[in-house]
């Protein structure tokens, strides 16, 4: 530096003028005498100088590095002290103090507060040893002090042996608002919670989650960095490196810590935003360092140096990036400004640090104004020189202005006030003026009670002894060249939220989202977080949301499931979609294909209703059962057709419940009727007289349709009774809901199916005994068909349905339906209907009669073939035929039925012509 070769021949150094302490009275720093003394602690040194001989010695040593921000301090508790006392706030009592310098040193300061323990009015610094301290009257009622945290843990745990009152403007650790630990400690600021925790939300509302923290090895920054440590974690927010700087700059690693901690800076390159919990000294060799290697980030900055001048003048200070620091809330202190511009012609006997200042000045006078600074804060007090000529020319007014921190000074005014306060309340009715008026821990319990009005506020002490004011959200903006230190909003602890002054001021908040610090990449919407085998969670992969699953914010930790059964979502999806109802619509193709087969089925069962029933005489009507026969068989074909109906579109409970019963029953009704025709056919045309018994036993039309039925009614009738079928939602298609028909009981709709399968055999089974009939009267061989197609589709369907789902389902049914319903419509009435349209000629009475007599015909031959062949193989030359024949009526149409009777055969000879053609008479009359 420029300035260095002017110390070295500026002055020499003089044995007489070291500010060492050779008695007590010397080791106080400022003093002046009143009624009731207030102690002060405060750190005008940055460091205490260590001892070069050997061995060490248990000496208080003078210390170095003048802290013109700390020294302002103590001259704001003296103007503090000095306005109460040109006040009636005390009503002639006045106020003294005892000042001394801790040096950044917790030992000066046990050493100071040793002689604050001290027994008032002694001739001797004696501490007494007692039991009980009630009535002990030390030689101060109050301390304010000390600027930093880990002295005044140290400190409090001493004065708390006499509950000595003590108020701190400055240390902010979280600890110390353990009343436990510390029953005589208050602050006339918050704790570091809440500033951890405005750190906390400015860092997380800025979208960063990968920082770096810096840190004193002490007390204060060890709890700060813990407090930190917990709030970011809450906020998602990953420390990705911890650097610990000694606490003392004696140390001998300080500086090799320093360069290590600036390496880490600049190798971790995705960390962009710097945490700072140090002293200010500690900043400013941090700084330079950062400054040398290039070093650009945004640094976040705690109250201990957020508005330290002396950092803000540093050369080239804005290559570092952007600052942004918390601050305490100032208030007005203009007053305090006029007590520094007539500070010159104090006295300065009483008052060894602004002795100190004054030869600082004369020294480092005629540097300019950051080597003045420099100048100022490097030398020691064994350095300084006692001669000091033309005071008034050298002092520098704006110098102390310049390097004034609004929030420090406002809360040690606080805290004088407050304690000045709690002295009021315990003289209402004492006269103080007699030191032993009250003592300490009086005093103590006065000061729980007060209440300030500070800038028409009232502000007191909560149960932790701390006091909630709000922080400043400082930014450092480089103004017309010079680094200004700037409010850009208000913290409220309370609320947890930010305040800005104007809109201007809000986007220069917002700004600071332009600078990324993360250790990946933000996933965006429809993308979740996977953490790689890093131990922080801050870094990861983003993936993609699988399907059903939807994120619709950044950086989401996991995505949210849809409601899977009415909402699906596909691969990197950002919301969940319903999912379309599907059923088999009427405008669905395949179901307007299905129903036009179902209306063409319709009209075929009309028009073969309207050709039988213009044909009503003919034999072909007439063999079909005749017309209500024929009318009851179409119209269960007809309810068939109609029962697809109920099929096609959406389901409700009515369809569901109609379709299957009016299937079922229908169908019993087509098949029990056929089984009645295969019946008659079977009867009319068998000559097995057993088989004929049985036959006519088992024909009853009438009972047997309506048992047949019945029964089918009754199956269905259970079934919609008990389990009954209802409309379900099937979920099985990711991206649809299928509604269709869940028929209750699977058992139900098989006996049902099963019922109308036994029905189909057993005409299957009569149809096939008849299948061998005439040639024009051929039904029972379509019979036969119509069955094995029903067979055959059924069969089909029940792999197909069990292994089909989906809308397209219900189509299935409908289509084993139809063709079932079809084949056995087509099979029964689509020949007859051909013979009644295309062969008029073998519809006729006489064509009929042909066919059955020549049948006859054949049948007789066929017996008595069979009868000669018998007699040819029995042991007697004769051989008889024997065969009764009775006529009785026949129940069917009124005709009466007959039997070929038995005649007696010749061998040789076969049965006369007019035989045969009065059984074809008889057999057209019975059919």
């Amino acid at each position: 530096m420029a300035f260095v070769s002017f110390l070295i021949p500026c002055f020499v150094i003089g044995t007489d003028i070291a500010f060492s302490c050779q008695n007590t009275d010397d080791f106080v720093g400022a003093s002046s005498p009143g009624d009731i003394v207030i102690g002060g602690l405060f750190a005008v040194h940055s460091e205490m100088l260590r001892p070069e001989e050997y061995p060490i010695k248990p000496v208080i040593q003078n210390c170095a590095g003048f802290e013109v921000q700390i020294f302002l301090q103590t001259l704001a508790m003296i103007h503090a002290i000095e306005m109460i006392n040109n006040s009636t706030l005390l009503s002639g009592v006045t106020l003294g103090y005892e000042i001394y310098d801790t040096c950044a040193e917790v030992t000066k300061a046990m050493a100071s507060a040793l002689r604050f323990l001290g027994k008032f009015n002694s001739s001797k610094d004696v501490v007494e040893f007692k039991c009980n301290y009630s009535d002990y009257i030390p030689r101060i009622k109050a301390v304010t002090g000390a600027s930093y945290s880990e002295v005044s843990m140290a400190v409090s745990r001493l004065l708390a042996l006499q509950l000595i009152p003590q108020v701190s403007p400055a240390s902010s650790a979280e600890i110390l608002s353990d009343k436990i630990r510390f029953p005589s400690f208050f602050r006339t600021i918050p704790s570091d919670f809440h500033q951890t925790r405005a750190m906390a939300h400015l860092i997380c509302e800025s979208g960063w989650n990968w920082i770096g923290v810096i840190a004193t090895d002490d007390d204060n920054g060890r709890f700060a960095l813990e407090s930190f440590g917990v709030q970011v974690m809450a906020n998602n927010v990953c420390i990705a490196f911890k650097e610990m700087l000694p606490a003392y700059l004696s140390d001998n690693t300080f500086h090799t810590k320093v360069d290590h901690a600036v390496e880490k800076i600049v190798k971790e390159t995705r960390v962009n935003v710097i945490v700072v919990f140090m002293r200010q000294f500690h900043v400013l060799k941090l700084f330079k360092k950062a400054i040398e290697r290039n070093v650009n980030k945004i640094w976040i900055a705690s109250d201990n140096w957020s508005a330290a001048v002396k950092i803000s003048t540093i050369p080239n200070i804005r290559q570092l990036g952007t600052i942004v620091g918390f601050g305490f809330k100032s208030g007005d202190i203009s007053t305090f400004q006029d007590f520094l511009r007539k500070l010159h012609e104090k006295p300065t006997d009483n008052n060894k640090f602004l002795h100190e200042y004054v030869m600082l000045l004369s020294v480092c006078a005629h540097l300019e104004y950051h080597d003045f600074q420099t100048c100022i804060s490097n030398q020691s007090q064994d350095d300084l020189l006692q001669n000091v000529e033309n005071k008034h020319q050298i002092w520098r007014d704006d110098f102390l202005n310049a390097n004034i921190e609004p929030g420090f000074i406002h809360s040690t005014i606080l805290a004088v006030y407050a304690i000045a306060h709690a002295i009021k309340g315990q003289c209402k009715d004492r006269n103080c003026k007699d030191h032993s008026a009250f003592t300490p821990w009086e005093l103590l319990e006065e000061l729980k009670k007060v209440t300030i009005i500070d800038d028409d506020k009232e502000i007191k002490f909560d149960s932790k002894g701390d006091m909630s004011t709000s922080y400043d959200v400082l930014l450092w903006k480089e103004i017309d060249g010079h680094m200004e230190i700037t409010t850009m909003a208000e913290y409220d602890p309370e609320k947890g939220d930010f305040i800005f002054e104007n809109e201007e001021k809000k986007k220069e908040f917002l700004d600071l989202k332009k600078v990324q610090s993360t250790c990946s990449q933000h996933c965006r919407p429809g993308q979740m977080k996977k953490v790689t085998e890093s131990p922080h969670t801050c870094c990861y992969e983003c993936v993609y949301c699988p399907e059903n699953h939807y994120s619709n914010q950044t950086d989401m930790d996991y995505c949210y499931r849809c409601n899977n059964k009415t909402y699906w979502a596909p691969i990197n999806s950002t919301t969940c979609y319903r999912k379309t109802i599907h059923f088999l619509a009427w405008t669905d193709w395949f179901a307007i294909f299905l129903l036009f087969l179902s209306a063409f089925g319709v009209v075929l069962v009309l028009s073969i209703s309207v050709i039988f029933t213009k044909n009503l005489n003919t034999p072909v009507v007439k063999a079909s059962g005749g017309l209500t026969v024929c009318y009851i068989i179409l119209f269960g074909h007809f309810l068939i057709f109609l029962s697809t109906v109920f099929f096609i579109d959406e389901p409700t409970e009515f369809k569901c419940k109609t379709r299957q019963a009016l299937f079922g029953i229908s169908f019993a009704l087509c098949i029990s009727c056929i089984l009645i025709k295969s019946l008659k056919i079977l009867l009319a045309f068998s000559f097995d007289p057993k088989l004929q018994n049985f036959l006519k036993c088992m024909y009853k039309p009438i009972p047997t349709v309506v048992t047949c039925t019945g029964i089918q009614v009754i199956i269905c009738t259970f079934w919609l009774i008990f389990r009954t079928p209802f409309v379900k939602q099937n979920f099985s298609i990711p991206r649809a809901i299928i509604l269709e028909c869940n028929e209750g009981s699977v058992v139900a709709f098989g006996i049902m199916l099963g019922y109308i399968a036994a029905l189909a055999f057993i005409c299957f089974i009569f149809a096939f005994k008849g299948r061998k009939l005439p040639e024009n009267y051929n039904e029972a061989k379509f019979i036969t068909f119509g069955m094995l197609i029903y067979f055959i589709a059924w069969i089909v369907f029940i792999p197909v349905y069990a292994t089909t789902f989906g809308k397209y389902l219900p189509a299935v049914e409908i289509i084993v339906v139809l063709i079932s319903n079809y084949g056995i419509l087509c099979c029964t009435f689509l020949p007859k209907c051909y013979i009644i349209i295309y062969k008029q000629e073998t519809n006729t009475k006489s064509a009929f009669l042909k066919m059955i007599y020549t049948y006859s015909s054949k049948s007789a031959g066929s017996v008595s073939v069979s009868q000669i062949s018998l007699d040819s193989k029995s042991s007697s030359s004769r051989a008889t035929i024997s065969d009764s024949c009775k006529s009785e009526k026949n129940s069917v149409n009124g005709n009466s039925h007959f039997q070929v009777p038995g005649q007696r055969l010749i061998k040789g000879k076969v049965l006369p012509k007019n035989s045969a053609r009065t059984m074809a008479r008889k057999r057209l009359s019975s059919i």
